[in-house]
């Protein structure tokens, strides 16, 4: 199953807010298509590419458009970890790693 985490959720609604300074349409769009690009891992959850600045192939991060999907399989559950820029650094302690 695949599982949103708060910080995900967060990144998400800000993704949202920029768009919509322009678009409310193109906001709803971009933050609907990354939430439905993620459907895909109930049933490949090994999809995407490992996350070269984590170093542990649990944590893998699909992409879309301009972002980072990041995500870790947890046996059965898959969850979101964060949804970053793809210009972004990202340092390992801004990903909210689940138990």
């Amino acid at each position: 199953m695949v599982i949103w985490s708060e910080p995900a959720k967060a990144d998400l609604r800000h993704i949202f807010e920029y768009i919509a300074h322009d678009s409310h349409h193109y906001a709803r769009k971009v933050t609907q298509e990354i939430m439905d690009k993620t459907a895909v891992l109930n049933e490949l959850p090994r999809v995407g590419r490992a996350v070269p600045e984590v170093g542990d192939d649990s944590v893998r991060e699909l992409s879309l458009y301009t972002y980072r999907i990041i995500y870790e399989v947890s046996g059965p559950d898959v969850y979101i970890l964060a949804v970053a820029h793809k210009r972004r650094e990202l340092k390992t302690g801004e990903i909210s790693r689940q138990p």
